[in-house]
């Protein structure tokens, strides 16, 4: 079997990453597949090759943190391809860590089947006297382009600078406020704010506007971050990014107070906060896009205003949309900090006429 040239597929995104191979066919078409393996990996860089003997092996190798993937030839691969059948090749990969585990499925799947091709593509020109160009019109009679709608390519980071800023802002609103007049009470100092001839409406101003400019400023600071460290693109108007980061911390003011009003000391606030929190960070896609979730956590996730600070900041930032494209994330935020102030707001007051 001739060594062909082949075309590696693009947008892989893995390099020098430990793979181990085990050949159990002990026809020539196995040996052929990794030579040509071989020669695709030396032009690219892109695997580690080792030898491992059967999937015991490979499996070994994964628990023990040797490889992160593996490929295994079938014993019948030989005796297929010379029946005129399919040779089946197995890519085994590492479920404990799913994002990488995704990438070297996907990369090694592209790659043996552009392999596979080839081969074809060689063996209609040999026996049958079909021109290369041809011939790869008959195996891969498509060509398929991706193209983007904003310049660049897409990662990981840039999915996720958008939920991390809105998370940050909601933390601070929601550790923030409970802990300011939490604290008040414990030492005793809230009973003199309440003994002074002050409007109560004007305790609660004072404390939701120092823990909304905290609030701005730690998400502006990891906005700054996520730039400067980690490359992360603004595509849409940084005016709209920050008229989003207000109307965020706005929807979350109202919960802090709410938490405030019901809790008698800052440890049970922040008990409650905590329990509030932590689901909202992993149900409001965040950090993983809502369509992978089960069905009833994306009906949980419309019902948080995580959800919608985080979309609209994700297509500002990345797809950079305008107004009318979050249009109905933005209503929904008010919406949520409208009602959650005119629940709040009266429930603080009667909490401190107690």
């Amino acid at each position: 079997m001739v060594v062909v040239g082949f075309i590696f597929p693009s947008g892989s995104s893995i390099s020098d990453t430990p793979i181990a191979l085990a050949n159990m066919d002990n026809g020539s078409m196995g040996t052929s597949f990794i030579t040509q393996l071989n020669a695709m990996n030396n032009k690219t860089g892109m695997m580690e090759l080792s030898t491992a003997k059967d999937y015991d092996d490979i499996k070994n190798m994964l628990q023990n943190n040797e490889i992160n993937g593996g490929i295994i030839i079938s014993e019948n691969f030989s005796s297929n391809l010379l029946a005129g059948k399919q040779g089946y090749i197995t890519v085994v990969i590492d479920q404990s860590n799913p994002q990488m585990s995704l990438t070297i499925q996907g990369v090694l799947s592209k790659t043996i089947e552009a392999i596979g091709e080839q081969m074809a593509i060689h063996q209609l020109n040999i026996k049958y006297n079909v021109s290369t160009t041809q011939a790869t019109s008959m195996v891969k009679p498509y060509t398929v382009q991706s193209q983007g709608i904003v310049a660049g390519e897409p990662n990981y980071f840039q999915f996720v600078a958008p939920g991390i800023i809105a998370m940050v802002v909601m933390m601070a609103l929601m550790t923030g406020l409970p802990h300011a007049i939490s604290y008040e009470k414990d030492i005793g100092t809230l009973d003199g704010m309440l003994a002074a001839p002050i409007n109560r409406l004007s305790i609660i101003l004072g404390k939701v506007m120092a823990q909304t400019i905290r609030g701005m400023i730690q998400g502006f600071i990891i906005l700054i971050l996520a730039v400067v460290l980690f490359g992360v693109v603004i595509e849409g108007n940084i005016l709209l990014v920050i008229f989003l980061i207000i109307l965020t911390v706005f929807s979350f003011v109202g919960l802090g107070i709410l938490i405030t009003s019901f809790t008698e000391n800052e440890e049970t606030a922040t008990m409650v906060m905590m329990t509030l929190m932590f689901p909202m960070m992993f149900l409001s896609g965040v950090f993983f896009p809502l369509q992978q979730m089960p069905w009833y956590m994306q009906g949980i996730a419309h019902f948080l205003p995580l959800t919608y600070a985080t979309t609209a900041l994700r297509k500002v930032m990345v797809l950079g949309a305008d107004i009318p494209a979050v249009g109905t994330e933005i209503l929904i935020l008010v919406g949520f900090g409208i009602v959650l102030l005119l629940i709040a707001v009266p429930m603080f007051k009667r909490a401190m006429s107690r």
